[in-house]
């Protein structure tokens, strides 16, 4: 699915923060000389996928960056008397330590809870910094905190973990509760149907005309499920991108009534879709009928990205959706490795290259060189290109040098909401 949403390129300097093992020796001290312990443990648990998806390096990388988010904050917080420390090995964690000389009731009661939701509210604002270019999103943590007082009878050791582990404990306990509440708020914009369309046009790169129009999701105005990427990465953790995709084919259908004569409306579809009842050709049919729309108006995309586990299967279903005129694009060419492969298995009347082959094409000769192989490739099965993600007019003059007939993206707008007619 083309989304051209642009995320923030701006990135926080890395920190290679000490580890709670080479610091341990100090903070025993610390403990012995002043004898009120306060705690912050920033769970950061989330960051996993990043090593699973993107290797180890990402994920040092973003811990890094949120090191220094959090010691940007406690440093001046506590005037530069905290001690900012990640977390034992194999731990997705960052630790803040802060030392008191005499017992001080505000410092439980105020201080420490207010630097806790100076991080909720750092992390929660530069979250997405931590994670890019990797995730579109940013993910969730909790951050808690635990006091202690300097006992004697016990080791320092001893007490020291304790609280440690009591911060542990409160700030994974403060994860899981931001996770149900957004599960229950995700929850709550599918049962109400909160998801609306902006369209997207494709302009034939000859006579500058705009063919057809691309359906693209938004989550509720204002809220934090409005960006596409946020919408589908959180129904993707919670197991409901089924769900949501049945959404948005239906808000794409419903925000379509306006669409231009003469033009197509292009419709992201998941391969699952062959699953959904609602999918069914008579249904589809009947609520093209509710917008106005034929089956040749519709043009259903089906990613590269996404997997088909059966193309026996999925070729059938198209060839019953072609027989009653509806035409399917193939979209995200050339961002995976399947490109090829679907290529020959779906057999689409568009193929939908994938932003990353666009961008600066007119000054990119191996961009040229793939996208003439492509188009050799689109001439044989009798395929039309669409070059997405154009931002410039240079990359528009490229296209129409190398014979491509179709392309999208914000030279030519915003997308916005089909105006009525």
């Amino acid at each position: 699915m083309h989304d051209p949403e642009k995320e923030p390129r701006e990135e926080l300097a890395p920190l290679a923060l000490p580890r709670l093992g080479e610091q341990l020796g100090a903070l025993l001290g610390s403990f012995d000389a002043r004898p009120l312990l306060g705690v912050v443990a920033v769970d950061a648990s989330a960051l996993g996928f990043l090593e699973a998806a993107h290797g180890g390096a990402a994920r040092l990388q973003a811990i890094a960056r949120l090191g220094a988010l959090v010691r940007g904050i406690a440093d001046p917080f506590f005037g530069g008397d905290a001690l900012v420390v990640g977390g034992e090995t194999g731990r997705l964690e960052l630790a803040i330590f802060v030392f008191r000389h005499a017992s001080d009731g505000a410092f439980f009661r105020q201080e420490l809870p207010g630097l806790v939701r100076a991080l909720e509210r750092g992390i929660e604002l530069g979250g997405k910094r931590l994670v890019y270019p990797w995730a579109r999103e940013a993910s969730l943590f909790g951050v808690g905190f635990a006091a202690a007082l300097r006992n004697p009878f016990l080791a320092a050791e001893t007490q020291l973990r304790a609280a440690l582990e009591e911060a542990r404990e409160d700030a994974t306990l403060a994860r899981r509760v931001r996770e149900r509440a957004r599960r229950h708020s995700f929850m709550g914009v599918l049962l109400a149907g909160g998801v609306s369309s902006v369209y997207e046009p494709i302009v034939s790169v000859a006579s500058k005309t705009v063919y057809g129009y691309e359906a693209l999701a938004r989550g509720p105005e204002g809220g934090e499920f409005h960006s596409p990427g946020v919408l589908f990465g959180t129904a993707e953790r919670e197991s409901l991108v089924f769900e949501l995709d049945c959404l948005c084919r239906q808000s794409g259908l419903e925000g379509a009534t306006a669409l231009p004569g003469g033009t197509r409306l292009f419709l992201n579809v998941r391969p699952t879709a062959i699953h959904d009842p609602q999918f069914r050709p008579d249904t589809v049919i009947r609520t093209l009928e509710a917008s106005n729309l034929a089956p040749s108006d519709v043009v259903f995309e089906i990613s590269e990205q996404e997997s088909i586990g059966n193309f026996g299967a999925f070729r059938e279903v198209r060839d019953e959706y072609r027989k009653l005129g509806f035409q399917f694009a193939l979209d995200d060419t050339g961002a995976g490795y399947a490109s090829l492969h679907a290529l020959i298995e779906l057999e689409p009347e568009f193929i939908k290259v994938d932003r990353a082959l666009i961008t600066n094409l007119d000054t990119d000769r191996s961009k040229q060189a793939l996208l003439r192989a492509l188009q050799l490739v689109a001439d044989g099965i009798g395929a039309r290109i669409i070059g997405e993600g154009l931002d410039t007019l240079e990359e528009l003059e490229m296209l129409g040098e190398l014979g491509i007939p179709f392309g999208q993206g914000w030279l030519f707008g915003h997308p916005t909401p089909l105006r009525a007619r």
